[in-house]
């Protein structure tokens, strides 16, 4: 027993360093300094001496700040109204029964199942047909619901007791009010990791602002990382410390969550 779990322990260890290896290489090499190799092998994980300079030539050989900035903004708008309209979709799926919803549930699903090249067309065709063409309506709308978070949150209704709903009806509420203070509030762990996933999106979405943006101004984080490679070509160093920066948001705001995330996913794998 005890050389089965020094066993388990051992791959887990093992499994973890070959996650976060390329992340260590990547931290590593924004941290050398000019006259350092960053291909040497084995890989140098402790640069000597470590210098910051990389960090400084990467946020002022660009409007970095601007581009941040965007991002920022990108997820005050995207995420909220994101969550809210998935949550809300998501209920009467789960929990309501009306001619038809199995049909449109498996429509919705259905488009999990199509590779994301596929939608770019038909997406910029209606943008451009709506006007929204290099303007934050043209990144917004599109990703304001998703296929996969609507399957989350109605797997998360689906875990939940019939007789909290009928509690609620006997009390007076209504379907919204029964949605918003008793059902929602019991997916929390669900909302929460949703949050992560569509934090993650948001922040990094490169393909989509690539096509529908012709003005660098409106460019997020993600966009404007790729005019740093074409600033620099081979610079490895500048790009990482980019890179670097563009991370840490993801990483604190997953920190935050983290203690929601594997409940939340539990909740909707048993759903």
């Amino acid at each position: 027993m005890i050389i089965r779990k020094l066993l388990m322990y051992v791959l887990l260890v093992a499994v973890a360093c070959l996650f976060i290896g390329p992340f260590l290489w990547l931290l590593a090499t924004s941290l050398m300094s000019a006259g350092q190799d960053v291909f040497t092998f084995p890989p140098q994980f402790i640069p000597k001496p470590v210098s910051f300079e990389n960090y400084v030539t990467a946020w002022t050989s660009i409007p970095f700040g601007k581009y941040l900035k965007n991002s920022f903004l990108l997820l005050v708008i995207m995420v909220p109204i994101h969550l809210m309209l998935t949550a809300l979709a998501a209920y009467p799926l789960a929990r309501i029964e009306f001619p038809g919803r199995k049909f449109i549930f498996y429509a919705i699903l259905g488009t999990m199942f199509l590779p994301e090249e596929g939608k770019l067309v038909p997406l910029f065709i209606i943008i451009h047909k709506l006007g929204f063409v290099d303007s934050w309506m043209g990144i917004v709308m599109p990703g304001l619901v998703g296929g996969f978070s609507i399957f989350l949150m109605r797997q998360s209704y689906m875990a939940l007791p019939k007789e909290m709903e009928e509690a609620a009806v006997i009390d007076g509420c209504g379907m919204l009010r029964t949605w918003w203070h008793i059902m929602l509030p019991l997916v929390r762990p669900t909302f929460a990791a949703l949050s992560v996933f569509s934090f993650i999106s948001v922040w990094n979405s490169f393909m989509w602002p690539l096509i529908v943006l012709k003005s660098d101004d409106l460019f997020p984080l993600a966009l404007g990382l790729a005019y740093l490679l074409g600033t620099f070509g081979g610079e490895v160093k500048t790009m990482a410390a980019g890179t670097v920066i563009s991370l840490l948001p993801v990483i604190i705001f997953y920190l935050m969550m983290q203690k929601h995330f594997v409940s939340g996913l539990q909740g909707a794998v048993k759903g």
